[in-house]
């Protein structure tokens, strides 16, 4: 006798062949290679720690079936991208990360760094900056800007105090208290606006949102009419090094939850992505120097 499957699991098992039915229609109609796309998505998920022991979970999670992931491993495993783990799932294999360290030797820092901030100027549609903290300062190192006017007096090699801007407050967010006062020094703090934080009880508040969102929004905090949104850069031990900011019109930023919501998801997904772009951080802020 056939043994019956679970609603629970026949429903989980359709979802994602539903789910793998419309991404291949998708592909098709922009006319792409569907199976490139499932291995890149099952790459992503191992990169990002997912574990490849369950079959089933991984097909729900990336959106194919179970036959359709074996196949995929088995791939990937062939061409050295993956490899099998000794107590089951799998982690990127040797093949993917010499390639990936061989892309990335053709590049310097800074200019791997412009490439993420293209990306982000592309999907918001707002002007882009890489910043680091520099004494009391933040320099802006990079500028990318969209096919605008200027709304903006900064630009690349711009410095302005750090808790007066988003990207400097996403930055001083991750120092400790005391490192905060011994950098910008007595009270009262400069201010730039009727914003601004003059003492430390206020700007140790600020930051504490900053910490909890994950991004430190300003709206005319340091020019009239433009806001911004930025995310820290952090290495390994999890210390900032450089920030992630964009800035625009609050007619092009938007004052909705969604909109704004969105702005922030894509500046934080380029920070994480610049924080494992930018890892190995003395030749980062070597060529953040010779900027």
């Amino acid at each position: 006798m056939t043994k019956a499957t679970p609603a629970t699991a026949r429903d989980s098992s359709n979802a994602s062949n539903v789910s793998a039915e419309s991404d291949d229609r998708d592909a098709t109609q922009a006319g792409l290679i569907t199976p490139v796309i499932r291995a890149l998505k099952l790459l992503r998920f191992v990169a990002d720690g997912g574990s490849t022991a369950n079959m089933s979970e991984v097909g729900r999670r990336i959106g194919v079936n179970r036959v359709t992931v074996m196949r995929l491993l088995a791939t990937l495993e062939h061409e050295g991208v993956l490899e099998p783990l000794p107590h089951g799932g799998h982690r990127l294999g040797l093949g993917f990360l010499t390639l990936s360290a061989a892309a990335l030797a053709g590049e310097d820092h800074l200019a791997t760094a412009r490439r993420v901030l293209t990306r982000v100027t592309s999907e918001t549609g707002l002007s882009s900056y890489l910043t680091v903290l520099d004494g009391t300062q933040v320099r802006y190192l990079l500028c990318e800007t969209p096919a605008l006017p200027l709304v903006s007096n900064i630009r690349a090699g711009s410095r302005v105090t750090a808790h007066l801007t988003a990207p400097g407050r996403s930055l001083l967010a991750h120092l400790s208290p005391e490192r905060r006062r011994a950098l910008l020094g007595p009270e009262p703090l400069a201010a730039a606006t009727a914003q601004s934080a003059r003492t430390f009880a206020a700007l140790d508040a600020q930051l504490a949102r900053d910490r909890e969102t994950g991004c430190a929004w300003s709206q005319d905090g340091f020019e009239a009419g433009i806001d911004a949104c930025a995310a820290a850069v952090l290495d390994a031990q999890g210390r900032p090094l450089a920030a992630l900011s964009v800035a625009g019109p609050r007619s092009l930023v938007g004052t909705d939850t969604l909109s704004r919501e969105r702005t922030a998801a894509v500046v934080k997904s380029g920070a994480a992505d610049l924080t494992v772009l930018l890892a190995d951080a003395p030749a980062f802020l070597a060529a953040a120097e010779r900027a």
